[in-house]
């Protein structure tokens, strides 16, 4: 197959309000050099300079997301060549230059010659719109989640300071014991509402096993009869973060809602969900991480690297054969595919056996976990792949 290699190249070091472009023919010459800001009719007054210039052009930009995205779409939509090296490559590769200084004159020119050198960088493509709507809702989903567990956490702490008991008997992952929380925080108010008003009270605000919360927070109480200092404006504080994770509980189920309706109208949902231990979450973060394109990656054992999941070795002088996880990956699809696979013990024999499998091996239950994720990504690249569902393979006969 023929190489079509460009004539000049572009290299774009990307900021928030301006990126700097630096443009080189095939000798390293600087043809251009401009600092443009992040707006559409600038980027395209720069697009039309450079393809003045002449229109063989390759693109190259240090950042793929966040401020690089407009030039991206710009690029893309003009049917520009374009390739992403990442910002650790070109810090690298930035000292073997002459000149201690750093501008970003300097890092778009180190991008333009390393486009210009390298053979090894990956294309840049059309976003895959599901796909860039599910990163967005499932970063949204994590900083929710995130947020939800900071303010259990300091409602434990805040407990501890003056009500330990109630601390103990408590399971903040429950819309129950949370409720209770919004109208009664302190000893002396429990023990004076009583065990039955205080089961009617949470009933009436739909709260799951009322008696049984009940008398946990009245057998709290009754085990605390000293009154601690701070503890009504500590009890306040408990009240407004315990309203505060109510709230931050409906919004993660809105945001599960959503997430699940754009998931499924991917072409890949329906192979997906076949596959034991990935629900429609877990499905939608893999496809937010991979970008919901697999043909972009070539192979699954590219695709396992990205992942974090291929090991690379690390010989040195008489040591052969030593391997080690790779240090850059995308830990949102190794997670994904880590948790999947955790999820498929139960349900899935054939993943169960090849984990007890790697256990009897000698391996610990992280290792075996990664083992089975790295077996599971190759079956799940050939279900994509041919469009074709998740069967488990039917055991073999004994020999007679």
């Amino acid at each position: 197959m023929e190489v079509v290699v460009p004539r000049i190249w572009a290299g774009v070091d990307i900021g928030k309000e301006h990126h700097h472009c630096v443009v080189i023919n095939d000798n390293g010459e600087r043809l251009l050099s401009r600092r443009v800001r992040n707006d559409e009719t600038e980027l395209l007054a720069l697009m039309a300079d450079v393809l003045a210039i002449d229109a063989d052009a390759l693109w190259a930009i240090d950042l793929n997301c966040g401020g690089a995205a407009l030039l991206i779409g710009l690029l893309v939509n003009h049917d520009q060549q374009l390739v992403y090296i990442t910002g650790l490559k070109v810090h690298r590769a930035a000292g073997t230059y002459r000149g201690e200084g750093k501008t970003d004159a300097k890092d778009a020119f180190v991008i333009a010659d390393q486009a210009r050198i390298r053979r090894d960088l990956g294309p840049l493509r059309a976003g895959d719109e599901i796909a860039v709507d599910l990163r967005t809702l499932t970063n949204r989903r994590t900083d929710l989640v995130c947020d939800r567990t900071r303010a259990i956490n300091r409602i434990r702490h805040q407990l501890l300071e003056y009500f330990p008991a109630l601390e103990r008997s408590l399971d903040l992952s429950r819309k129950g014991h949370l409720l209770l929380l919004t109208g009664y925080q302190t000893p002396d108010a429990i023990r004076g509402l009583g065990e039955q008003r205080l089961a009617q009270w949470l009933r009436h605000r739909k709260a799951r096993n009322a008696d049984t919360v009940a008398h946990l927070a009245i057998q709290a109480a009754d085990a605390q009869h000293t009154t601690l200092p701070g503890q009504q404006l500590a009890a306040a504080m408990v009240e407004r973060l315990a309203k505060g994770v109510i709230a931050l509980n409906a919004e993660i189920a809105e945001i599960d809602a959503m997430i699940e309706e754009r998931f499924r109208r991917h072409r890949h949902a329906e192979v997906m969900l076949t596959l034991p231990g990935f629900g429609p979450t877990l499905a939608a973060e893999f496809l937010a991480a991979a970008g919901g394109e697999m043909t972009a990656f070539g192979s699954a054992d590219r695709l396992a690297g990205y992942a974090g999941l291929a090991p690379v070795p690390r010989d040195s002088g008489r040591v052969h054969g030593n391997l080690r996880r790779p240090r850059r990956y995308h830990r949102g699809l190794l997670r994904s595919c880590y948790l999947a696979a955790m999820a498929s013990l139960p349900a899935c024999p054939i993943s169960k056996a090849y984990y007890q499998r790697k256990r009897a091996e000698g391996k610990r239950h992280e290792q075996a976990l990664l083992c089975l994720a790295r077996r599971r990504l190759n079956v799940l690249w050939a279900m994509l792949r041919d469009g074709s569902r998740y069967h488990a393979s039917p055991p073999i006969p004994a020999a007679a």
